[in-house]
């Protein structure tokens, strides 16, 4: 029986570094009546432990401490009670930072000299990032809803495509770093909260500066030297969120020992995630760190190289669970065999062995120009709630995309890795985009977006130095959807969607396009089959509620609708969520963040898109309230983009600061 141990909490320890920074941490450290050494995990990110994660670190830090695991907890440079600048998202100086304080932590007294990162999301990224630089102590990582690749699988671009995401988490961020330190735990508070305020910067600015993929977006992504990374890593992605195709990829090119696991989650620790079936991620963590961090024989380096749920009859829409049964690849990535479909000129999608013959001579064409407010069944980029942030039915896409289906399936059809679609294709206008999804049609009509992928058709031949398309040349493109695992179920089809549009996912290029497809040899869709997957289970936790439930003084809620004027012919896309008023227990801090997001498009005027975001959070206690206001617009022409913001602090009734940006920023291939 594995020792249980007693465990301290230190709330507030200042780590000093070499520049004279220093951050914030929380401790859970076991508890021995002698002199002994323990392995420690490093979480390292800006969403502040006093209030913004406090609920998550208490649902498994306890646990690792009991398991004689010591859990470190840092703030980034800038954010919660730590000092010094935030400057941007894993940059230089994070990472560097990040290496330090891991060198610290090795040589505590406490410590046994060996460490592991783990984190989700910005702490799954700067996990990889940093073990990419090789710091001696570290050990292990587990990383989760993360990325290899920064440009192309996060939440800014994909394949030349502007996400509205970029705008959305710019907003967040802005709100991030404008919060004031407790002052229960800084007494300079004030000051650090001025500086915060007066030298944070505008990352939406700074992002839409680098449209291409050129060295900011290279830094920090694994992918470029897959070679380098040499880390034992447990990586884990949800189909339910965007980040799901960085597990395949680092168990199939790292130069280490990589485990990979994708669920049916939405972007939350596996163990309270949804939809179910969830999984014990404490006994596969704690494991897992023995082993790398203790050397202990456990089996986790003899895991499967890929995990992954795989779907069946999966309903669109909101959910609590999904439907499906677990696939282990004993090796990744797996010994595999196509299935290829191809479309037909009357909507069909079928196997079809006389297509090599097809000519391009008599081979039919098709044209679509979908309307700029095709996609509004996106859903969120990261989704965080499975009530409102899941893609819905798709069918209301329909009208304005090609759609191939297959007959209804006779048998089953198991898929598991990353559709390919190719095509000729020929557009009038030198820029473009193509939307293509994957989709379940159910046997009622209902349709579930399986995965789907964007191309900026400029981007055909790279990310770095995009070319504009030949108007009316054919071309013959590649397109790869995102990672998934699904069971098409007898009764069910196969349906095949593409569009020019797929707003507000993407942003609309300069010019709306028609774009014509030749149904010839070259125009099919691959589904990767894998033959020596196996069936396996994967425990779920003993206890349903393993995240502590905070006192919520006024009730959260989640609202995203479309409204369309008919008469002015715009369509208008919401999100408004609220956290509602939590207070975090032992210290009585009161927290509540408002999104209030706005996006709008005028049919056949590409040129109309804006977008537009208010942020609001209060912190407050019984004689100490403060709050931020932080608002973005953008809007754009052929030739730029045009970006206002402010971020207003008010301490009290009273405003204590307020700082305006006004940018004007050269579209570049997009």
């Amino acid at each position: 029986m594995t020792r249980q141990y007693n465990y301290s909490i230190i709330n507030h320890l200042l780590i000093p570094l070499s520049d004279g920074t220093q951050l914030a941490t929380k401790i859970w450290l076991p508890e021995t009546e002698q002199e002994s050494h323990f392995p420690a995990v490093l979480e390292y990110l800006p969403y502040r432990k006093r209030d913004g994660t406090a609920s998550r670190d208490d649902s498994t830090y306890p646990v690792f401490a009991q398991a004689g695991i010591v859990g470190v907890r840092v703030d980034i440079s800038g954010h919660g009670e730590s000092d010094g600048d935030f400057d941007d998202e894993y940059s230089p100086r994070e990472l560097a930072q990040g290496v330090e304080v891991i060198e610290w932590v090795s040589k505590q007294a406490w410590s046994n000299g060996r460490v592991g990162m783990m984190g989700i999301s910005w702490g799954g990224f700067n996990g990889m990032q940093i073990a990419a630089m090789k710091p001696a102590a570290l050990k292990a990582v587990i990383s989760i809803g993360t990325t290899v690749d920064r440009y192309n699988d996060d939440i800014h671009y994909k394949n030349g495509c502007h996400l509205y995401s970029n705008f959305y988490w710019s907003n967040m961020m802005l709100t991030y770093a404008a919060r004031p330190p407790d002052p229960l735990l800084r007494n300079d508070w004030q000051s650090l909260w001025k500086h915060r305020l007066q030298s944070q910067p505008f990352p939406l600015e700074l992002w839409l500066k680098h449209q291409r993929r050129d060295d900011y977006w290279k830094h920090g992504s694994v992918c470029e030297n897959y070679s380098g990374y040499q880390v034992p890593t447990l990586i884990i992605g949800g189909w339910a969120d965007l980040y799901h195709n960085a597990p395949p990829a680092l168990a199939a090119n790292a130069n280490a020992t990589v485990k990979a696991i994708n669920g049916p989650w939405i972007h939350k620790y596996p163990h309270f995630a949804s939809p179910r079936p969830r999984m014990d991620f404490h006994t596969e963590a704690i494991n897992w760190w023995n082993h790398w961090l203790r050397d202990e024989e456990n089996g986790s380096d003899a895991l499967p190289a890929y995990r992954a749920f795989v779907g069946q009859a999966v309903t669109p829409g909101p959910r609590t669970e999904d439907k499906g049964h677990w696939l282990a690849c004993q090796t990744w990535p797996a010994e595999s065999e196509n299935l290829t479909l191809y479309p037909g000129e009357n909507s069909e999608l079928e196997l079809n062995p006389q297509a090599s013959s097809i000519s391009a001579v008599d081979s039919p064409e098709v044209s679509i120009c979908s309307p700029l407010d095709c996609g509004t069944t996106c859903g969120e980029m990261f989704s965080l709630n499975p009530v409102g942030d899941l893609a819905a039915d798709q069918r209301s896409d329909e009208g304005g995309s090609l759609i191939y289906l297959t007959a209804p399936l006779e048998q089953a059809v198991e898929i598991l890795g990353r559709p390919s679609f190719t095509c000729t294709i020929a557009i009038d206008k030198p820029l473009g985009n193509l939307c293509v999804r994957l989709i379940d049609k159910h046997p009622d009509g209902k349709a579930y977006r399986v995965s789907w992928g964007v191309l900026n058709l400029a981007h055909r031949n790279g990310n770095e130095f995009p070319e504009p398309m030949t108007p009316s040349q054919k071309t013959v493109i590649g397109i790869s959807l995102n990672e998934c695992a699904y069971q098409f179920e007898p009764g069910h089809q196969i349906q095949l969607a593409i569009s020019t549009n797929y707003w507000p996912a993407i942003h609309p290029p300069p010019e709306q396009i028609t774009a014509t497809l030749q149904l010839d040899e070259n125009t099919k869709l691959d589904l990767p089959r894998p033959k020596n997957a196996t069936t396996i289970h994967i425990p779920e936790p003993e206890n349903d509620n393993l995240r502590p439930i905070y006192p919520l003084h006024s009730p959260a809620s989640e609202q995203r609708w479309v409204e369309t004027d008919l008469q002015n012919g715009r369509t208008s896309y919401f999100v408004k969520s609220d956290t509602g008023e939590e207070e975090v227990p032992g210290h009585g801090m009161r927290t509540r963040h408002i999104r209030d997001e706005h996006w709008s498009i005028e049919q056949d005027k590409p040129l109309s898109m804006k977008a537009e975001g208010i942020h609001t959070w209060w912190s407050k206690r019984s004689d100490w309230e403060i709050k931020m206001e932080c608002c973005s617009t953008m809007t754009c022409d052929e030739n730029y983009f045009y970006l206002t913001a402010s971020v207003i602090a008010w301490l009290g009734d009273e405003i204590y600061n307020q700082k305006n940006w006004n940018e004007k920023i050269a579209r570049d291939h997009m």
